[in-house]
């Protein structure tokens, strides 16, 4: 298990010799501690990644590509002992891991298909007088910044199109989660990535380290997933340098029972939909407006499926729902119940064992106007809200700063299709509980995002078009 940031190809401390306590969630207790990264070392990470960056953007895109999925097939055969180190680190439960490990790799197979997939175009100018040719070359150098819910899942989906594009990059994962990333540089390291090209800086002065490095000229492209407040604040900073941002910001998601819904699938979809990674994701479905004709059975029905989960640390066998990250989450989700003003039909409460766990909880008529609907829960809790009219639904479903997806479960297609097209999100899960897929556009609008990751939108991300002007 490294522990040393990965800069220039080197397992090195921080040049101050600071480090940071790892928490196991599950029990509230350090199990190791890895090195803080300093300003020093996040400008010695971009110089690396900018030295490095000419040789790997000249490397052919078959020879990236084929690095990539080396990294997939490494990925894949060590799954387990990657889920088991986000188990550790996380709290998630070891099913929810492995999926994650699953999923992550998937983005290194992708982006080595992808990898060679960089056209530009060619064509005439209307007036006839010359050729327009379109290049995409790589942007340069790239800070990815991301956070410890998905922290194998949201490095790859920024490192897969990265390196596929041909940029060079410095990752600076959560304080919560180093383990992961750091495991993804020994990884991509014995795939073949040439040192400098990939930098992992783990370093818990977050806002000095970052601030610096994307202060820095060589710096040219931010990916960022985090909170929207954290996003708003890099985005200020990203624009003194006129850095190009891609942001992937918070979640609201609205999740839509019509009354003509099949009811067994609706409640199937809201147990992905709510309890993937114990409802810490940003696609989590975190308010559901269910049509009054069948708000209350649907409510029954999705107490009595949460009711069922098995809650304990994520390596204990049978367990579905581990700890949430750290205390203050949990203590979080534990206020906005408390203060919600809403029936609690199962759970509520979190339970009297070490770690920071909460129980799976669903509160039934909700009113329309609790904070809980206006903040992103990132915990097991289903608010459940009573509709007359699916005007009112689609307009309460909208009536949020956020944007990144929406849930609809209906019998009819059409009107699934007209309420998706009407739902303000630039996602969109129709009679389905789960969204992301490496070969789709991930990303949001409103105050949810800017830029997509995934399919090829996400390699174009990271690469900048020129335009030849030519005769012949």
């Amino acid at each position: 298990m490294r522990t040393e940031s990965y800069i220039a190809g080197v397992w090195q401390p921080a040049s101050d010799g600071r480090r940071i306590p790892v928490i196991d969630p599950a029990s509230g207790e350090q199990f190791t501690d890895v090195a803080d990264g300093t300003v020093e070392d996040g400008l010695a990470a971009v110089t690396a990644a900018d030295r490095a960056f000419p040789a790997w953007a000249a490397t052919a895109p078959r020879e990236r590509g084929e690095i990539l999925r080396r990294a997939y097939e490494l990925m894949t055969a060590r799954s387990r002992e990657l889920a088991e180190l986000i188990v550790r680190e996380n709290g998630k439960a070891l099913p929810d891991a492995l999926a994650e490990v699953t999923y992550a790799a998937e983005f290194f197979r992708w982006y080595s298909e992808e990898a060679v997939r960089a056209e530009g175009s060619l064509q005439t100018a209307p007036s006839g007088a010359n050729k327009i040719l379109v290049l995409r070359q790589p942007i340069g150098v790239a800070l990815l910044v991301t956070p410890w819910n998905f922290p194998a899942a949201m490095a790859t989906r920024k490192i897969g199109p990265a390196l596929a594009a041909g940029c060079t990059l410095v990752l600076k994962p959560a304080s919560e989660t180093p383990l992961t990333a750091l495991a993804l540089a020994a990884l991509l390291e014995e795939a073949g990535v040439p040192a400098g090209v990939v930098n992992v800086l783990p370093a818990s002065r977050s806002a000095s380290v970052v601030g610096v490095m994307l202060a820095d000229p060589r710096v040219r492209k931010l990916s960022f997933t985090g909170s929207t407040e954290v996003g708003r604040v890099l985005l200020r900073q990203a624009a003194d340098g006129v850095v190009n941002c891609s942001m992937e910001l918070g979640g609201n998601a609205p999740f839509l029972v019509l009354a003509d819904a099949d009811l067994d699938a609706a409640v199937a979809g809201a147990m992905v939909a709510k309890m993937r990674n114990g409802g810490e994701a940003c696609t989590s479905a975190n308010r559901f407006y269910a049509h009054a004709a069948i708000a209350d059975e649907f409510t029954e029905r999705l107490a009595a499926a949460m009711g069922e989960l098995v809650v304990g640390p994520g390596l204990d066998p049978g367990v579905q729902v581990g700890p949430l990250v750290n205390a203050a989450t949990r203590d979080k989700v534990a206020s906005l119940v408390d203060s919600a003003g809403a029936k609690v039909i199962v759970g509520g409460s979190a339970p009297r064992r070490p770690g920071f766990f909460y129980e799976p909880t669903v509160l039934g008529r909700v009113p329309p106007d609790a904070a809980i609907l206006r903040t992103e829960i990132f915990g097991p809790v289903a608010p459940v809200v009573a509709f007359d009219d699916l005007d009112e639904a689609i307009r309460l479903a909208n009536d949020t700063e956020y944007g990144l997806v929406s849930y609809v479960y209906t019998g009819d297609l059409a009107t699934g299709l007209r309420v998706a097209e009407a739902l303000e999100s630039g996602m969109v899960g129709l009679n389905r509980g789960v969204v992301s897929d490496p070969a789709a556009p991930f990303g949001g609008v409103k105050q949810s995002g800017i830029g997509r990751e995934g399919g090829h939108d996400g390699l174009l991300e990271f690469t900048e078009s020129k335009y030849v002007a030519v005769s012949w």
